[in-house]
């Protein structure tokens, strides 16, 4: 005769601490350096530079996302102009950002938010809630997750 339980089902604990406690929000940048469609390619290389950052948001007055800017974005810029022997123009990066910006929900999970990651080859997602750009994932912000939930689930 085996031995009977009487505590019932039980839930799985490990699934609902990686849905409840690891959000991307939890996890995001809120305090972003972000550029303007206006600014020139030479200033945003400037701040990029001084920050030590390899890209950013671009956003219009009212805080919406309406690009990103990268390092390679700029480096065609330099490319361009130095094949056709020009001085680097006084060009606005909103003809160098990428406009078709994808974006992650914050209230998404960390590990799901990976997995974007791999299948997009991005280095960072914003986030924009209401129509306003509130915080910037990056890859780095994933691998801090994993320390963090290691430090807590794993054995």
């Amino acid at each position: 005769m085996g031995i009977k339980s009487f505590q019932g089902v039980r839930k799985d604990q490990n699934q609902d601490i990686e849905k409840e406690l690891f959000k991307v929000s939890d996890f995001m940048t809120t305090d972003l350096i972000t550029f303007k469609a206006s600014q020139s390619v030479e200033e945003v290389i400037d701040i990029l530079i001084k920050y030590k950052i390899s890209g950013g948001p671009v956003v219009n007055d009212n805080y919406e996302l309406v690009g990103i800017i990268s390092e390679g974005d700029c480096i065609k810029q330099i490319s361009e102009s130095r094949y056709h022997n020009l001085p680097m123009t006084e060009d606005s990066i909103e003809k160098y950002m990428a406009k078709n910006i994808e974006t992650i929900d914050g209230n998404l999970n960390v590990f799901d938010a990976a997995k974007q990651f791999l299948d997009s080859k991005r280095r960072r997602f914003p986030i924009v809630k209401e129509g306003k750009l509130v915080g910037q994932i990056s890859q780095k912000d994933i691998l801090k997750a994993a320390i963090k939930l290691k430090g807590q689930n794993y054995k």
